[in-house]
């Protein structure tokens, strides 16, 4: 029997030969900086000899070029604002330009105007939350579709989520951008499963990344998890919810599609 090798110990470096994604070509939106969830998934995939094709809208593109060159193999960095209907009909010759094919995609895409947050449910026009959806939600569709011509067969689609079955303090419309991510998730696994294509999507608890801290009382987050999570909480830690979203583009869960995997040291299943 064939086996792939482990992941290796947190936080390596190394680039090994072989290993859970050995030989897929994915490509990955969302890496800001080296606390996004985005680049430790980035950087685990090259480790375990994924080739990877990194996104970013024009506005933070310099930037995230910059952090690229902080994996271990820097990867091309194409443009892709998911609301600019130009950067998602040039994506997928972009795309296949750098990989013959492309077998799994990283949806870790997310933004809401400063109204749509921190208190301001009932006041947000809806220019702002129609912006939050856009981004955050419908994103998912326009994402898959546009590089729908290049998937491979049995692809992998996954979406980083945040827990949507609650209301949480200050989370106000992102929150309800992530519950419709939640039911889009489920349709387009519907649409494409005939296909082989799995769409799933990996609620993790929260992550001291850049979007995070910009949530006006952010810090009540921290509170629920440091006081409720079973296994404990480490909000600096991306690695965790990096290795699901891994193990979701590998061929580990070859008939698992539609699903929410928690990786969120429990919080989810427990009430107080």
């Amino acid at each position: 029997m064939t086996t792939t090798a482990p992941l290796e110990p947190q936080h390596a470096s190394t680039t090994t030969p072989t290993g859970i994604v050995a030989g897929k070509r994915l490509v990955i939106t969302g890496v800001l900086t080296q606390s996004s969830i985005a680049f430790t998934v980035a950087r685990l995939a090259q480790e375990q000899g994924a080739q990877i094709v990194l996104t970013s809208p024009a506005r933070t593109l310099s930037l995230t070029r910059r952090i690229a060159n902080r994996l271990p193999q820097p990867p091309e960095v194409l443009q892709l604002d998911v609301t600019d209907s130009g950067d998602l009909e040039s994506l997928s010759e972009g795309v296949g330009d750098q990989l013959e094919q492309v077998d799994g995609i990283l949806h870790a895409i997310g933004f809401a105007p400063e109204s749509a947050l921190g208190g301001g449910f009932m006041t947000a026009p809806w220019a702002d939350v129609a912006t939050a959806l856009h981004v955050s939600t419908y994103s998912l569709v326009s994402l898959t579709r546009a590089l729908a011509p290049n998937l491979a067969p049995r692809a992998s689609v996954v979406g980083l989520d945040f827990d949507a079955s609650v209301a949480w303090p200050s989370y106000d419309w992102m929150g309800v951008a992530k519950a419709a991510l939640e039911s889009a998730s489920r349709y387009l696994a519907k649409e494409l499963g005939p296909q082989g294509v799995r769409v799933n999507l990996v609620s993790a608890g929260p992550l001291r990344t850049m979007a995070a801290r910009s949530i006006e009382g952010f810090s009540e987050f921290e509170n629920v998890w440091h006081t409720r999570a079973p296994l404990g909480w480490d909000i600096n830690d991306a690695e965790p919810t990096a290795r699901a979203a891994l193990a979701l583009l590998s061929d580990w869960f070859p008939a698992t599609t539609g699903e929410i995997v928690h990786v969120d040291g429990g919080v989810h299943a427990v009430g107080a």
